[in-house]
């Protein structure tokens, strides 16, 4: 989607997502030509995030979410999302289920009870490791005896909460047919394990994990290729992705067998080849098996699958993906040449989608340390991510739609449990994970976040003060125990025209061209380093429909605020997500903005407080424009029909 900037007067120089080089779009048209600009990680090039007990969030709106949802998790009683699997079991439960998608009653057909608690065991593990709070580990620690003891009262290593209990996976390993996903579901199981095994040394969770893997490797054996093969056609999670993950832990080749044979190659192998076979697929079907693609190819090496997430990536970021970074309408990818009959939809943006690209996308970033990774990830984070959340309530989002004048709408606490409340519980436990990367002797700022982080290994601590994207700038303090010579490299985002960084108060680089800037020297206690950046208001665009534009200033998507005509208070908090677009849908007329997007971006003015701008419309009124991220419970508009063109 062309991204255009009002002060350059056309496309913006800097890295190709959704194209923001003049004619890059026509040139990457052709699938083909994407696969060419794919180029292979650099060997030796991978990083290491830093541990997120290292790393501290200080006072910002990531904070704020992170504490929001340190009080939901706590407010959710383990046992209630136990009870299912003790009933399966044969044990008493100790608490009735919730309800939404955990409740037999009302969600029999989707058959994906039980996904809360994996997602539930990985949230609290993540908060665990990024606050160091018991309770956290107390409750992973809970939830991995509890799964032991139904281990051994069913004296089997599957665990479960179907209503049929395992006779739906039993008939699914047999090829029936069947009404329910059971490898997406247990694939959550799985991760959370893996997750209170590795962030909250939870030896329980490593040894109920291991039961259940044994247990699927065997129960899987007897199929054949084409068998396991037809399996998979029913949604299954990122299962390659926790068994890749079992075999870097263990080293037991039964798992990494296991890792490939649930490696999807109806998907795998026309993306290995660079053809694009997305349209009318189940969007978040698909990006968690591409993050076990390339899970598979870091543990085997193998090319294909790295060539295939790299490709996915690729062509999602730059030819599938909104202003804000989401995808799909109807959780589905539709043809390009569609975009116009799908962005406006109330059902576009599924969170979960936005949760998953960004593991992909911080995968590919270690493998490969390119400045375009951090920039999309930076695009996604806010407006897709944190703008899930609601600021008051702590609750989160489904779709993230583009229907001009709906609003977002937020699951309840206990009558919900959409698969976007999982990833949401896990969203905003881990926004420390992706700030800050090394390789050993260089320290990556991928993100401007007030934060700090401990390099132990070098008895450094760097400090980042900053209040962007209020003000784009960031400065960075060392505190050394000692003079150490490090490299320092700080991200040149794509979205600023320039990049000047000053050491101790005086220039030592100015740039212009996007990517990292590196700085190695002697570093002494004290020592600062400041960024500063350009953000403008520019503009976004579909080729295929030059008249519907999404604006945008820096990273962040500029969203129309339109009030809360016809709105009841707390009308978006919701039960159903099969019913968006049906909540609240009283007539609305939104505003409209007239000209070509370069003109009507080149009129927005800022209103003198922080990150709010207005823009008059076609009938004469001015528009309230804020960040995506900042818009709770009134309607909004993200993208414009603009007339004239």
């Amino acid at each position: 989607m062309a991204h255009g900037d009002c002060c350059s007067e056309g496309l913006r120089a800097g890295w190709p997502r959704r194209s923001v080089i003049a004619g890059a779009l026509a040139a990457m048209s052709a699938t083909p030509a994407l696969a060419a600009q794919a180029p292979r990680a650099r060997e030796g090039a991978r990083l290491s995030p830093f541990d997120m007990r290292d790393v501290e969030l200080l006072d910002s709106p990531f904070l704020h979410a992170q504490r929001q949802t340190e009080a939901y998790l706590l407010s959710l009683e383990p046992d209630r999302l136990l009870s299912a699997f003790r009933a399966n079991a044969g044990l008493a439960p100790k608490a009735a289920p919730y309800g939404g998608w955990e409740s037999e009653a009302t969600w029999a057909d989707i058959n994906c009870h039980g996904h809360t608690l994996g997602h539930y065991q990985s949230a609290c593990a993540l908060m665990y490791r990024s606050t160091g709070d018991a309770r956290f580990k107390q409750r992973v620690d809970y939830i991995a005896e509890e799964l032991a003891a139904c281990q051994a009262a069913s004296n089997s290593g599957l665990v479960c909460a179907f209503p049929k209990g395992p006779a739906l996976v039993e008939a699914h390993i047999r090829g029936e047919k069947i009404t329910g996903v059971p490898w997406y579901t247990l694939h959550k199981v799985f991760a959370g394990l893996r997750d209170g095994w590795q962030l909250a040394d939870s030896q329980t969770s490593r040894a109920v994990l291991l039961r259940l893997a044994d247990w699927t490797v065997q129960a899987t054996a007897p199929l054949s290729d084409a068998q396991f093969e037809a399996m998979l056609a029913t949604e299954h999670g990122g299962m390659n992705e926790v068994f890749a993950d079992l075999f870097a832990l263990t080293g037991d080749t039964r798992y990494r067998i296991a890792a490939e044979r649930f490696s999807h190659k109806a998907l795998l192998t026309p993306l290995s080849q660079g053809r694009d076979t997305l349209d009318g697929l189940h969007a978040n079907t698909q990006i968690p098996k591409v993050i076990g693609f390339q899970r598979v190819h870091e543990i085997t090496s193998q090319g294909a699958y790295g060539d295939a997430a790299l490709f996915f990536w690729r062509t999602v970021t730059r030819t599938r993906s909104f202003a804000t970074g989401g995808s799909g309408d109807n959780e589905h990818f539709f043809p390009r040449a569609d975009f116009e009959k799908h962005v406006f939809s109330a059902k576009g943006s599924e969170t979960c989608c936005q949760h998953n690209m960004l593991k992909l996308t911080r995968a590919l970033f270690a493998q490969d340390p390119r400045a375009e990774y951090a920039d999309d990830y930076e695009r996604t984070l806010y407006n897709g991510i944190l703008a899930s959340q609601d600021p008051g309530s702590g609750m989160v989002t489904y779709f993230q739609g583009a229907r001009p004048g709906y609003m977002k709408l937020y699951c309840t606490p206990v009558d919900s449990f959409w698969c976007c409340t999982g990833t949401g519980m896990e969203n905003h436990a881990k926004y420390r994970d992706s700030i800050y990367f090394h390789d050993g002797q260089t320290l990556y700022v991928n993100l401007f976040i007030p934060s700090k982080v401990a390099w132990t290994a070098h008895d450094a601590v760097l400090t980042q003060t900053t209040t962007f994207p209020d003000d784009p700038t960031t400065t960075l303090r060392w505190s050394l125990k000692r003079a150490t010579p490090l490299t320092l490299k700080l991200r040149h985002p794509g979205w600023s025209p320039s990049a000047t960084v000053l050491i101790n108060g005086k220039v030592a680089l100015r740039s212009k061209t996007p990517g990292f800037l590196e700085i190695a020297r002697t570093w002494k206690d004290g020592d600062t380093v400041e960024l500063r950046m350009e953000m403008r208001t520019g503009f976004e665009t579909d080729p295929t429909a030059p008249g519907i534009a999404a604006f945008t200033y820096g990273p962040l998507v500029l969203a129309g605020a339109l009030g809360t005509q016809g709105l009841a208070p707390g009308a978006d908090i919701v039960v159903n997500e099969r019913l968006y677009g049906t909540y609240n849908d009283s007539p609305f007329k939104p505003p409209t903005l007239a000209g070509d997007p370069a003109s009507v971006a080149a009129r927005i003015r800022p209103t003198g407080k922080p990150l709010e701008f207005t823009v008059t419309s076609a009938e004469g009124d001015a528009v309230r424009l804020v960040p995506y991220h900042r818009i709770a419970h009134e309607r909004y508009a993200t993208y414009w029909r603009l007339s004239g063109v």
